[in-house]
């Protein structure tokens, strides 16, 4: 018997415990594909904005935000399609949308630099954040195919109420911007209102994660 070969079994039989740990997920699942759907949108919103074309924009984004409606309501309703993926991608690919929509308003002179770059900058620390709560929760070893594979799940996403809030005022100065041109009035105090909500409640929902921490991540353990 060659003894290199119980090397071998034991190495695969502990993969195989470490990998029983994890909780293996379908992550082709009707939500995930809309947001993934509404991630390769978020570069044609982009193009349309920077140039100038601000009708069909509108319309691009309110089936972006239709994706978001549908997959937050199929994932509710169905429990077969509720994955821990999802409840990161469905966050991340709100946050691509909106850096992306953020900047190409900012370089059409809808929305101002100073509010852009607070929303870049809190979205930025927020994903850093999950991709370290993705390697902390990775049982060894740690290779860079099973940190990156969608199949096995780790840990579970609660956003806080602050931060949902948060997203949805910075969806709603988006579609304001966008029709402002459409509908003359880029000028409008109330959008100039909308900023200063927009940029009290990127503070606060940033800071509402600082506060809570481990409370917005629920480590899954298969049992």
């Amino acid at each position: 018997m060659n003894p290199g070969s119980h090397g071998h079994r034991r190495d695969r039989a502990w993969a195989g415990r470490q990998a029983g740990m994890l909780q293996y997920e379908n992550p082709w699942t009707i939500p995930n594909i809309l947001s993934m759907a509404r991630m390769g949108l978020a570069p044609v919103l982009g193009y349309l904005i920077v140039e100038e074309n601000f009708s069909v924009a509108l319309g691009v984004f309110v089936l972006a935000g239709v994706t978001d409606l549908l997959d937050g309501f199929i994932a509710r309703n169905w429990a077969n399609q509720k994955s821990a993926l999802g409840s990161a991608l469905d966050p991340l690919a709100d946050k691509i949308l909106i850096s992306v929509l953020y900047v190409s308003l900012t370089c059409a002179n809808l929305i101002p630099v100073p509010l852009t770059s607070m929303i870049i900058l809190r979205d930025a620390a927020l994903i850093a954040a999950v991709f370290y709560v993705r390697y902390k929760t990775l049982s060894p070893p740690r290779t860079l195919s099973r940190y990156f594979n969608p199949c096995y799940a780790t840990a579970q996403l609660k956003p806080t109420f602050i931060s949902k809030m948060n997203t949805a005022v910075q969806l709603i100065l988006v579609a304001a911007s966008l029709a402002a041109p459409v509908f003359n009035y880029v000028d409008s105090i109330y959008l100039q209102t909308l900023w200063c909500i927009t940029a009290f409640t990127t503070v606060t929902s940033a800071y509402s994660y600082y506060h809570y921490g481990r409370k917005t991540v629920q480590v899954i353990r298969n049992k």
